[in-house]
């Protein structure tokens, strides 16, 4: 079995599950049930076994269950060929997120170097149409999958840059006072812009000859200003001083860049698509980065889809979950009835989530 996969998971008191426990074997992951019993609060949890806020992008605070308001704990066993760690997370109230990796304090960023993980949610159905902010969350996520420390790139930029903007809000214009902020950010930036160009690099080539049911999309990164090295980026920083203090806020930097897509076949760019072709690019996108992790890896990372097989018709649906099983990726699917999985049969573990007296529960059907 080349995967990496959660053999179990345990929560407490973690959003509407007072408490859940699953035992898992490697295979695709099926939860169903109505809305609002809580099956992407399950699928929330893996995804914090990423660096990050998860898949919702909540607050430790956010995630407590209510009305108790205690602290909420996700215990989970990652295995896979020669791989076996404890992950635990933690948060009391009014207090940031714990991790803990094999019973020892870690950085959330160290998580990035243990397991792998894809997803797609229905808020990112509207990644075409919105706007940049949403595309480059989804293009670093793409990048962290392939380079673990791309996290640390961002967090060392976005904290340099909030204090160089705080000095622009504040009207400060020594040069002196933003020269070593903008040295870091270079360096940083630098570091971000390689790995994304790397990272569409690789889900481009993922894309060729893949025989798959979904389309493939030519992707491409948009900057205002284009730069290649650290030297330049503290360049372009130090010009842009007088429009930033004008502005207020740091306007140049891979923060502000933008991911493009096209319909490859059809020559049409992602936001003027269907909504049907638009999640089929998506989809396309996220299947592209699990083969070329396996391709890298000799590993699939863990997939996450949330609500994907109800925005599909039962030809694709199945295409889906072929190309998963193909990938032997430890994927998790939520959705309202077992029907939807039907075309995976015992090929995935099947869960029915439930909701009574305002807590969730999860049971083996």
């Amino acid at each position: 079995m080349s995967r990496v996969f959660v053999s179990s998971l345990a929560l407490s008191h973690f959003r509407s599950h007072r408490r859940a426990r699953l035992e898992l074997d490697g295979r695709p992951v099926a939860l169903f049930g109505p809305n609002g019993a809580g099956k992407t609060n399950l699928m929330e949890a893996v995804s914090l076994l990423s660096p990050g806020r998860g898949l919702r992008r909540a607050a430790a605070e956010e995630i407590i269950r209510r009305p108790e308001a205690l602290g909420w704990k996700v215990a989970a066993e990652v295995a896979g060929p020669g791989v076996g760690h404890e992950i635990a997370l933690t948060a009391e109230p009014g207090q940031p997120r714990v991790t803990q990796i094999d019973g020892k304090s870690a950085p959330q960023v160290a998580l990035a170097k243990l397991v792998r993980i894809v997803w797609l949610v229905p808020s990112q159905d509207r990644l075409w149409t919105e706007g940049a902010e949403g595309r480059r969350r989804f293009l670093d996520r793409i990048t962290l999958s392939f380079l673990p420390d791309h996290a640390e790139a961002v967090l060392s930029y976005e904290k340099a840059m909030r204090e160089r903007n705080r000095l622009l809000r504040d009207d400060v214009r020594d040069p002196a006072w933003y020269r070593a902020l903008e040295a870091q950010m270079a360096e940083a930036g630098a570091r971000i812009i390689a790995g994304r160009g790397e990272a569409l690099a690789r889900i481009s080539a993922a894309q060729e000859g893949a025989a798959t049911a979904f389309p493939a999309a030519d992707l491409g990164i948009e900057a205002e200003v284009v730069v290649e090295t650290a030297e330049a980026l503290a360049l372009a920083l130090a010009e842009s001083r007088p429009r930033d203090l004008a502005a207020g806020r740091t306007l140049v930097g891979p923060h502000r860049a933008d991911m493009s897509a096209t319909y490859r076949d059809k020559g049409v760019p992602a936001k003027q698509c269907s909504t049907g072709e638009q999640k089929a690019l998506l989809i396309s996108l996220i299947l592209s980065n699990a083969r070329a992790l396996k391709a890298e890896t000799g590993t699939a990372p863990l997939v996450l889809l949330d609500e994907v097989a109800a925005h599909l018709d039962a030809r694709r649906r199945a295409a889906l979950f072929d190309e998963i099983c193909a990938l032997e990726a430890q994927a998790w699917m939520t959705g309202t009835g077992p029907e939807l999985f039907a075309e995976l049969g015992p090929r995935a573990q099947h869960f029915e989530v439930t909701e009574q007296a305002g807590e969730s529960h999860v049971a083996a059907p």
